[in-house]
């Protein structure tokens, strides 16, 4: 346990997501402390499930069911746990032995109960628990080989009807309800395993259709349904390599499924896995099928994903480029698409002529894919054609107004040696925009933006007090300026305090802190850090209650 301290823990989470996590110190539920984890619930927009790895193989580590923690980060909740755990250090130890100590108890009782007595516990177990039942239930049919209880029990897994309120299974209870699913994929892994691989093949297919009705009714919004069809996918790939089922048959079920006869979105299978398991008989069915639904239908996207996959597989590059150019996106997106694949060929000539046709033939360049805008100015810059870089950049800025269109500008015209010029042209058009009203991405003019971006400083304080400036450009302002010009500066930061101080949420405090280190800076600057300390006197005061709040102050020594 050496690796567990606050330094291990703010290193997992980073910055901003451990002083996130001292906001949550009083969600922490529910603790329980094994011999080497650490599980507990943290109420934050949900009720979060987290469990600590105490000295696991690669130290320590964490799960939480949070979106961000499903993404693999060590989160704010794993950080309230962490620092929970941090607070009892001194009885952790003890906690930990005495939760090896029931382990070995219970491994020890249960290696003497004889084999009567073990059934007799197994049983009143399973009369108890509903899941537990179900779980071996499904493995002595699969065992006996018998396929119509093994598929009686995987329709009752797949039915959403125990879980769902009015036909629909709600967020809150998708995660049951796929857990319950993902036994089916055991049971049909079990069955592979157990010789009867092509009974296998033909649950795991039914299971995808059972899957793709169920998913209908499921917020799947967390995804615990994609990984049980990724399951599926994966238990019918491995039956299919044990049994060695008909190659054409295989062949035309796949194509089947790729273009859409299980509509689910969740068991997505690429047919050239499957590529040794059809050798060469079932390749050309798979070849022509795909190629039939294709020319029967150039514009579907399972026909054009399928057709480009295979010819991809057989090096077909004109075929590849076929497929797309039957179906030319007016945003020249499916040009860039085209251009990538003849770079891969090295067939760079046609890949420069297609990208400068997808620039020639859309309608709107405010509207056309950026990242073919970028591929076009960097083919430009290696074949040293930075005038041509410059006008495709100016053009670009001109018909889609964007701080990343100024830098990618300002990028281009320095190369050109010619940005001065560039610069006062761009700017004439951000102050004739800003004169109309015109807003940027963010809401304030994006003159303002522009002006902060190339380190103006001067100049976007006067665009700011002359337009309509928003919060977060007199904030970003008031930092570039704070070093020059404090007080001004610091009548930013007092302002914009003033609201969050009759707020509340973890959120809020973070941001009044971090404005609190700001006008603290000021005043030492000014000279005055004697007002600071009677402003921060006064705002413990009258916040006193903001627990979160309070302790967050602490924490930076205000």
């Amino acid at each position: 346990m050496e690796g567990f301290s606050e330094s291990a823990l703010r290193a997992l989470a980073g910055p901003r997501s451990f002083e996130r996590g001292l906001g949550y110190l009083d969600a922490v539920s529910g603790v329980e402390v094994g011999a080497s984890w650490v599980t507990a619930s943290v109420h934050g927009t949900e009720r979060y499930e987290v469990a600590l790895a105490l000295d696991g193989p690669g130290g320590l580590s964490g799960e939480c069911d949070c979106p961000y923690g499903m993404e693999g980060n060590f989160c704010k909740h794993l950080v309230a746990l962490g620092l929970t755990m941090l607070a009892q250090r001194e009885s952790l130890p003890r906690q930990r032995k005495a939760a090896q100590d029931r382990a070995q108890d219970l491994d020890g009782w249960l290696s003497d109960l004889s084999k009567d007595e073990l059934l007799a516990l197994m049983r009143e177990q399973i009369g108890e628990d509903r899941q537990l039942r179900r779980r071996l239930q499904l493995r002595a049919a699969s065992a006996r080989g018998d396929l119509a209880a093994v598929r009686a029990r995987i329709r009752v897994l797949l039915d959403i009807s125990p879980f769902a309120q009015y036909g629909y299974v709600e967020y809150a209870d998708a995660r049951a309800y796929a857990d319950q699913a993902g036994q089916a994929v055991s049971a049909i892994g079990a069955l592979t395993g157990s010789g009867r691989a092509d009974d296998a093949i033909t649950l795991a297919r039914e299971s995808m259709k059972l899957l793709a009705d169920a998913v209908e009714n499921v917020d799947d919004s967390d995804g615990w349904l994609g990984q049980v069809g990724t399951g599926l996918a994966d238990a019918h790939l491995e039956a299919c390599r044990a049994a060695r089922p008909d190659p054409e048959e295989l062949a035309r079920w796949l194509v089947g499924h790729a273009l859409g006869d299980v509509d689910d979105g969740l068991t997505d299978i690429d047919p050239l896995d499957y590529e040794e398991i059809l050798g060469g008989t079932g390749m050309t069915v798979l070849r022509k099928s795909a190629v039939k639904a294709w020319q029967g239908n150039r514009r579907g996207w399972a026909e054009k994903y399928l057709m480009e996959r295979v010819a991809k597989a057989g090096g077909d590059v004109d075929a590849v480029i076929a497929v797309h150019a039957s179906d030319l996106s007016p945003n020249g997106h499916t040009h860039l698409v085209i251009a990538q694949e003849l770079d891969t060929a090295r067939r760079p000539d046609e890949a420069l002529r297609w990208a400068e046709r997808g620039i020639q033939d859309a309608r709107d360049l405010a509207a056309v894919d950026t990242a073919l805008v970028d591929y076009l100015c960097g083919r430009y810059t290696q074949a040293d054609r930075l005038a041509d870089a410059v006008v495709l950049r100016r053009d670009h800025f001109g018909a889609c107004r964007t701080l990343l269109a100024y830098q990618q500008l300002r990028a281009a015209a320095r190369a050109a040696d010619c940005w001065q010029a560039e610069r006062e042209g761009a700017l004439a058009l951000l102050r004739a925009d800003a004169g109309r009203r015109q807003q940027g991405r963010y809401g304030g003019p994006l003159l303002i933006d522009a002006l902060l971006d190339d380190k103006d400083v001067d100049a976007a304080w006067e665009a700011a007090t002359e337009t309509d400036a928003d919060d977060r450009q007199w904030l970003t302002l008031a930092d570039q300026a704070r070093p020059t010009r404090p007080a001004d500066a610091l009548g930013v930061y007092l302002r914009l305090i003033d609201p969050l101080t009759k707020q509340t949420g973890n959120a809020i405090y973070e941001e009044l802190v971090s404005l609190l280190l700001s006008i603290r800076d000021c005043h030492r600057r000014l000279g005055t850090p004697e007002e600071f300390t009677a402003y921060a006197t006064a705002l413990r005061t009258a916040q006193k209650r903001k627990r979160n709040l309070m302790r967050l102050m602490e924490a930076h020594g205000l």
